[in-house]
């Protein structure tokens, strides 16, 4: 199991797809930067960091490498989005009210 140690809302976007980007730590150890979560026709999913190769594809730079890793990832990600969502919310009425 993935020791996700931190999860950081880098930026929300309300335009277009992309929802957020989102950096995280693994271990205390490791930073992945640049996860992207995008609204699916079906629902929201998280893409992994990825670049351009020479024909034009592009690649995955880390991703999990089985089902389980990728659900974990999605759902840790997906909460994480929410709380922030919820906080700001929070913050807002607060401020507005």
């Amino acid at each position: 199991m993935l020791e996700i140690s931190d999860i950081r809302i880098r930026k929300i976007l309300q335009e277009g797809r992309l929802r957020a980007v989102v950096s995280l730590t693994i271990d205390n150890s490791i930073a992945v930067h640049d996860i992207k979560l995008v609204q699916g026709d079906e629902r929201m999913f998280v893409a992994m960091p990825s670049r351009r190769d020479e024909a034009g594809t592009f690649r995955d730079i880390i991703h999990p490498i089985n089902p389980e890793a990728r659900s974990q990832l999605e759902t840790m990600i997906l909460k994480a989005y929410d709380e922030y969502l919820n906080a700001e919310q929070a913050i807002g009425v607060a401020v507005d009210g």
